[in-house]
């Protein structure tokens, strides 16, 4: 199936409405995302990686705020500990159905998968070795993140790891502008215009806030993680690997 071309930000709009993860998102997402965030499909390639040598036997692996699944298929192909199975979730029904359907084309069949649309502020989370936030955690309210954090810790095996993928914000100014700048590059190169580069911050500004590393790696510890560490960033965009 052709990809299609993300252009929802293209033509000028006489009133822009908040970013949501609808039909019309997940009919160009593959090409949203790879022309959006730099490294993405490095990340997705390491986070089956890292699956890999942290999924635990006889556990669930987890992949809160699915989207299509492109980080549930990489965890799939690299997990080899038997009786693993993996947990998509995701709130928008959209996705989980066009998740469904790319998921049913994997060739790789050993791992069971279960996508499931609901809130990740409210499943259940139970036996984990793996879960993975891939750009998920900053769609939650800042108010709500310590307690989803919390509950993933609770949830998780000891040696287990949580992956978190975010868009990540910086307390001086002048570093904020010069990573802002730099995403912006790197979405022109990618073929998005100046209208599309400002539309489409325009309709994310109250449904996606970004945190610091510091921020971040501060829950985490506070959570009881043991050790977070950042193992990926290109410009504003960041991976921390948190192990219990």
């Amino acid at each position: 199936m052709t990809k299609k071309t993300d252009a929802i930000y293209a033509a000028p709009l006489q009133e822009l409405i908040d970013f949501q993860f609808d039909e019309r998102v997940v009919a160009v997402f593959p090409d949203m995302i790879q022309r959006s965030v730099p490294g993405y499909g490095m990340i997705i390639s390491n986070i089956g990686i890292l699956a890999g040598k942290y999924a635990q036997a006889g556990s669930h692996c987890y992949d809160l705020g699915c989207s299509l699944g492109a980080a549930t298929l990489a965890m799939r192909q690299r997990i080899t500990q038997p009786d693993c199975d993996i947990i998509a979730v995701d709130s928008s029904p959209a996705m989980i159905e066009r998740g469904r359907e790319l998921l049913a084309l994997d060739s790789v069949t050993t791992v069971p998968v279960t996508m499931i649309c609901a809130d990740i502020q409210k499943v259940s989370i139970e036996n984990a070795s793996v879960i993975v936030l891939n750009f998920t955690l900053q769609f939650i309210p800042p108010a709500e993140r310590l307690a989803l954090i919390q509950r993933i810790y609770s949830g998780l095996n000891k040696g287990g790891v949580l992956i978190l993928s975010e868009k990540i914000a910086f307390s001086e100014p002048w570093r904020q502008n010069i990573h802002e700048e730099l995403h912006h590059d790197f979405k022109r190169a990618n073929g998005y215009s100046d209208l599309e580069i400002s539309q489409k911050r325009s309709a994310l500004e109250k449904v996606m806030i970004p945190e610091t590393l510091a921020c971040h790696q501060e829950r985490l510890k506070l959570s009881g993680f043991s050790s977070s560490d950042l193992w990926f960033q290109c410009f504003n965009f960041a991976s921390i690997v948190a192990i219990k």
